[in-house]
């Protein structure tokens, strides 16, 4: 996850795809997921993850893999991150699953049309849902004051800010899942998932653009989830509470996040990468697909307590 304190477009990103079969093993490692990992719940087909290589998208890709489904993870990382990609691809492999990576922007129209190109070339033969689990977890966003504080100079957001936020943010979410579907990749028993956050619904900072995006992102899922029920495809936004990932410590004054969230947490606890990808495995299996439509929070009772 990127935040901005100004407007930058991706400069380091159309890098060749990356494709590797994989095999091996992994154990869940958080307290928390005791009682999801020990179900005996398994999954199969392929799972497209946008936002793969960190945080949510990275623990998701891994628990998934975990429960028996190939991933296509689409992510945008420049050559210093690089390792960590391969890194989860390696602990993909060790599950025994196949693992597709793309280093591309997501929001790239152009980008996102080839590689669901690729998709079908690569479910050819599979049956269906070919795609049974998307994934929307794209952070790449402005954080910049609608209006100076005081009267004092500031960089405030503009067009160019609101627009580029909003359309990775949100709008991606149904440019993917119309492309997608077109080409018969997502059907009945399919399920769609995108990040949210209490973002949507409270106020933060310096976080207006990315709160109209999620604000929006949910509303998108919604009208999906209205309009794929004929088909039988569920979609849920999920809306985890405050988690310590590299993306949270670029927010101003995330240090009074954790602390506040932490006192506030009925568990008296962060959410994990992990608490979040329990819930996908759980949401993903075919008893839970008249779950469709809501925004589920995914935060031990955090946003209920105040």
């Amino acid at each position: 996850m990127r935040w901005l304190g100004h407007l930058r477009r991706p400069q380091w990103g159309c890098a060749s795809v990356a494709s590797r079969v994989i095999q091996g093993c992994m154990t869940t490692t958080t307290a928390s997921q005791t009682a999801v990992s020990e179900l005996p719940l398994q999954l199969s087909g392929w799972a497209v993850i946008l936002g793969a290589s960190s945080g949510f998208g990275e623990a998701i890709s891994i628990e998934l893999a975990r429960r028996g489904m190939d991933i296509i993870g689409v992510h945008l990382d420049r050559r210093s991150t690089m390792p960590n990609v391969e890194r989860i691809v390696t602990t993909i492999q060790g599950l025994g699953r196949q693992a597709v990576f793309f280093n591309q922007n997501a929001a790239d129209e152009q980008k996102r049309k080839e590689i669901c190109d690729q998709i079908v070339e690569r479910t050819q033969g599979h049956g269906s849902p070919k795609v049974r689990v998307l994934v929307h977890s794209l952070a790449f966003g402005t954080l910049r004051s609608f209006v100076p504080p005081n009267d004092a100079p500031a960089d405030l957001i503009g067009k160019s800010h609101m627009d580029m936020t909003c359309d990775v943010m949100a709008h991606s979410l149904l440019y993917w899942t119309q492309d997608l579907l077109s080409r018969g990749l997502l059907s009945s028993g399919s399920r769609i998932f995108a990040m949210t956050s209490s973002g949507s619904h409270r106020v933060i900072p310096q976080y207006g653009a990315v709160s109209a995006a999620k604000s929006a992102l949910e509303s998108h899922c919604r009208q999906l989830a209205f309009e794929l029920a004929p088909r039988g495809i569920a979609v849920n936004a999920l809306c985890a509470g405050v988690t310590d990932t590299p993306a949270l410590r670029k927010i101003p004054g995330n240090e009074k996040m954790i602390a506040m969230a932490t006192e506030r947490n009925p568990a008296r606890r962060l959410t994990t990468p992990q608490d979040v990808a329990g819930a996908v495995v759980v949401l993903s299996h075919p008893l839970a697909g008249w779950i469709s439509g809501n925004v589920i929070n995914v935060d031990g009772g955090e946003d209920i307590a105040g």
